[in-house]
């Protein structure tokens, strides 16, 4: 069913525009060859995906701190699969993961055709608990930069979503409302009832089919954005 009233679409960029999965393992794949180690790449991902969301978790909550969050879910991964490692390569890995990671630019299947349709038609703005340094390069290497009017960072308002003020401070950049506003996410916790949170409504990019709530409107693929904007 099509939502009246909208003018103004959120979006967040990793893991629902971004292939924040894909690119990532390009990355490491890259890394590794620069830095001569002998990991299979399998093995790390594996470990290392829910200890970097673990720490994503921890760094949303402000529990921990940029730079921990960039030691420890590298640190964690390697023990995890038993590789020792001295920590000056470590902090070595971190700086050629962030350096390398904007190199890749996979998107989600249908993201330029959603976007060419929701550009013609509503005002598009971006959302995200990223880093600063890395996101605008994202955007940039990916091409998608050009569609939205607004972009909203964590470290810019100095605090994370599900926190209603970074909410409030991209609905004052885009100079819109949450009655004529809808976020589109990947994160329950932090798009979703981050956005409902302040009275905004929201589609959930559930491409793993959890299980949230009923009423919440969800897709599992860009395009399906067409069955309500």
């Amino acid at each position: 069913m099509k939502i009246n009233g909208i003018t103004d679409v959120f979006f967040d960029l990793d893991h629902t525009l971004w292939d924040f999965d894909k690119n990532s393992a390009l990355t490491f794949e890259k890394i590794f060859e620069l830095n001569n180690l002998n990991i299979n790449l399998d093995d790390f991902l594996s470990q290392y995906v829910p200890i970097n969301l673990k720490y994503w978790r921890l760094y949303r909550e402000e529990k921990i701190k940029k730079s921990a969050l960039r030691f420890a879910r590298l640190n964690d991964a390697f023990t995890a699969i038993g590789y020792t490692i001295d920590a000056n390569l470590i902090d070595k890995l971190s700086e050629d993961y962030i350096e390398h990671l904007t190199k890749f630019n996979h998107l989600f299947e249908n993201t330029f055709e959603i976007l060419d349709y929701l550009s013609a038609r509503y005002n598009l703005h971006i959302i995200t608990n990223g880093f600063d340094e890395v996101q605008h390069k994202k955007m940039t290497s990916s091409n998608i930069n050009c569609y939205f009017k607004t972009i909203t960072n964590s470290e810019m308002v100095g605090v994370k979503k599900p926190n209603p003020i970074i909410f409030n401070f991209a609905l004052q950049q885009a100079n819109t409302n949450v009655k004529q506003s809808i976020m589109i996410g990947d994160s329950y916790e932090a798009d979703i009832l981050g956005a409902k949170n302040i009275g905004m409504d929201a589609v959930f990019f559930d491409i793993n089919n959890k299980s949230v709530d009923a009423n919440v409107k969800r897709i599992d693929n860009l395009i399906q954005l067409k069955n309500y904007l």
